[in-house]
């Protein structure tokens, strides 16, 4: 059985940072790409960041690129977002995914359960 789950997330005032985590377990983790997507109340939910299989490469949605930075541990079988410079409009449920390096949620084939982010102004 694939599980994703995410910790880390908490209510933090604008301009402080937050820490996400995701550890996988029951899937082969170095095969897939790993990306974050968030989903704000009454918002679609969006692409965030994702990183590669190697970790070599990676992509930010245009509102967090220079804030949010995204990594991962092959061994640990951990992606983490390290979330810096937070803003009120950054508040959504986060979530990990595992799939192809892609930006539209729909490649994706396995999803955490989700951490909420709260930015306080």
């Amino acid at each position: 059985q694939v599980q994703l789950v995410e910790s880390g997330g908490g209510l933090v005032q604008a301009g402080g940072s937050l820490s996400l985590s995701c550890v996988a377990s029951g899937l082969t983790f170095s095969i897939y790409s790993l990306a974050w997507f968030r989903q704000a109340p009454g918002k679609d939910r969006e692409f965030v960041a994702v990183i590669s299989r190697s970790g070599r490469s990676a992509n930010y949605t245009d509102s967090v690129k220079g804030r949010f930075t995204i990594s991962r541990d092959n061994v640990k079988k951990m992606v983490y977002l390290q979330m810096n410079s937070l803003k009120p409009e950054d508040t959504a449920i986060y979530y990990c995914a595992a799939g192809s390096f892609d930006v539209l949620a729909h490649k994706y084939n396995y999803w955490g359960q989700g951490t909420q982010v709260t930015v306080s102004s």
